[in-house]
C-alpha cells in the first residue's frame, strides 16, 4: 500500500529523469551488505572482547546507505571507539592490532564480493515491472554508495538499462560526500541535464531518503525494505511503498 506524505499523488509520467539507488531498490544486495557488515564487526567486537553485539539496529541507525568507510567510522564512533583512518589499500586481513577504519571497510567488501560471486544477482521482479512501466522518454540512471554498482547491474542483467551511474568511485574522483549529503543526486542530474526539482529519487535508506530530500527533488519515493515506513517518511519521502510495482 503507499504511504501519501505529500498531497499531490506521485505520478512518474511527471518526471523525465528517474535517479535509483541501487541495494535494495534495484537488487537485494543490501540483504548482502547487511550480512557482510554484520560478519565483519561481529568479528571485529569479538576480536576486542567486546560484548555488546552489532545489531540490525546499528545498521540502520549508522551504516545503511552510506559509503562504506562512513559507515565504519559511524559504527566505530557509537562505540566510543578510535581506530587509525588507514589507507584506501589497507589489506581485509589486518592483524587486531594493525586494524584500520579503511581495512574494516575493505573487509566488509571482500565479504560482499565474495557472497555476490557465490549466490548471484536476481532483481526485485517488482522494480522490472517498474521500470518496464516507466513512459517513453524515461531517463534512469543509478546514484549508489557502493564501489561495486556497475558489476551487480551487469550480474542482475540491468547495465545497459541506466542511462549513468554515479557511484562510490564517482564519488571518490569528483570528492563528492556520501548520503545523507545530496551531492551524488545532485552530480547525477547535472550529467543528465536536468534540474533537481524536475527529477525524482528512489532509495530505500534513510540516509537517501534524506539525501533526496535536502537536495530538493521534485519526488523522493521511499522503498520499504526494513528501515520503517515512518522513519523513511520523516527522513523526506513524498511516499512510501513495500514494492515499486505499487506505482507501476
Amino acid at each position: 500500500m503507499t504511504a501519501e506524505t505529500a498531497e499531490t499523488p506521485f505520478r512518474p509520467s511527471d518526471f523525465t529523469v528517474h535517479l535509483f539507488d541501487l541495494d535494495g531498490v534495484i537488487t537485494p544486495t543490501a540483504e548482502v551488505h547487511m550480512r557482510a557488515w554484520d560478519r565483519m564487526f561481529s568479528d571485529f567486537l569479538a576480536g576486542r572482547g567486546i560484548s555488546e553485539p552489532y545489531t540490525d539496529e546499528d545498521y540502520f541507525a549508522h551504516v545503511d546507505g552510506r559509503p562504506r568507510y562512513d559507515g565504519v567510522r559511524a559504527f566505530l564512533a557509537s562505540r566510543d571507539i578510535t581506530l587509525p583512518e588507514g589507507e584506501d589499500a589497507d589489506p581485509a586481513d589486518q592483524p587486531a592490532e594493525a586494524e584500520t577504519v579503511r581495512g574494516l571497510g575493505n573487509r566488509k567488501n571482500q565479504l560482499v564480493l565474495t557472497l555476490i560471486r557465490a549466490e548471484g544477482v536476481v532483481p526485485y521482479p517488482g522494480t522490472v515491472t517498474y521500470l518496464d512501466a516507466l513512459p517513453e522518454g524515461a531517463r534512469p540512471a543509478i546514484v549508489s554508495s557502493s564501489r561495486n554498482a556497475e558489476e551487480v547491474l551487469r550480474g542482475a542483467g540491468l547495465l545497459e538499462r541506466f542511462e549513468h551511474i554515479v557511484d562510490g568511485n564517482v564519488a571518490a574522483r569528483e570528492g563528492l560526500p556520501g548520503k545523507p549529503a545530496p551531492d551524488t543526486f545532485l552530480h547525477a542530474a547535472r550529467l543528465m541535464g536536468a534540474e533537481a526539482s524536475d527529477a525524482v529519487v528512489y532509495e530505500d535508506a534513510v540516509s537517501g531518503v534524506r539525501a533526496g530530500a535536502d537536495g530538493s527533488f521534485g519526488a523522493v519515493i521511499g522503498v520499504d525494505r526494513g528501515a520503517g515506513a515512518d522513519a523513511l517518511a520523516a527522513a523526506g519521502a513524498t511516499c512510501v511503498v513495500q514494492d515499486l510495482e505499487e506505482l507501476a
